[in-house]
């Protein structure tokens, strides 16, 4: 999943932005509005954290303008304003929602995958298709309710696919999600992460979860199903 996250205080850009590679996401980093808006219209975001007080350009002013140009990944602010009004106006720019600073990791986090989840049409932490259980929150994946053990890029590789189950997803576009923009982007490499998850979650060639299809991409080819 690649975030990206505006905000002008260093310390707490580099606490969040360490926070969330720890948790596997790719994530890009602006420290004003204007920089921030620019990324936000040209990479391909899973979800943005703003914050509203931002030089150059306020965090609304980003929203607006996202929204205005037809970006449509949910969007999480930050504000150290406990005015009501504040955060009204946020939501009412385009946001999906907010936190008040200071805040704890662990709701940003999950509020983070709330908003991400809720973008696939998920509402529950645990994603089902099929056999197959991904939990979004403790990142566990399970094949019948046996725990499979995966890679940190297996896991987002199949978090991803699960997310837009039913949807063909093409390598580009799951490169551009998955890695850092300094990270290895050989396509090579891609299909031999694939093989090897499908390898995991399919050891007896009965299942075949992940569907390939000629000069397109991949898709998880099993039905959502409810835990």
């Amino acid at each position: 999943m690649r975030i990206l996250i505006i905000e002008d205080e260093a310390p707490l850009r580099e606490q969040v932005v360490t926070q969330l590679r720890e948790q596997g996401y790719a994530v890009d980093a602006a420290a004003d509005g204007r920089t921030g808006l620019y990324l936000g219209q040209e990479y391909p975001l899973d979800a943005a954290i703003v914050d509203l007080g931002l030089p150059d350009l306020p965090g609304i002013e980003v929203i607006r303008r996202w929204r205005s140009a037809g970006r449509k990944f949910p969007i999480l602010i930050l504000t150290a304003r406990g005015r009501w009004q504040d955060k009204v106006e946020g939501l009412e720019a385009g946001a999906d929602d907010y936190l008040v600073k200071p805040f704890h990791t662990e709701e940003l986090l999950a509020r983070l995958r709330a908003l991400i989840r809720r973008t696939g049409g998920w509402t529950q932490a645990v994603l089902a298709c099929g056999p197959i259980a991904l939990d979004t929150g403790s990142q566990q994946v399970t094949l019948t309710g046996q725990q499979v053990e995966l890679t940190a890029y297996e896991y987002k590789l199949l978090e991803y696919l699960m997310l837009r189950a039913g949807m063909v997803i093409s390598k580009t576009e799951l490169t551009e999600h998955l890695y850092q923009e300094d990270e290895d982007r050989d396509s090579n490499v891609l299909e031999v992460l694939v093989g090897r998850l499908r390898r995991k979650l399919d050891p007896d060639r009965t299942l075949n979860p992940i569907e390939t299809l000629r000069g397109r991409g991949y898709r998880i080819r099993l039905e959502r199903s409810v835990t």
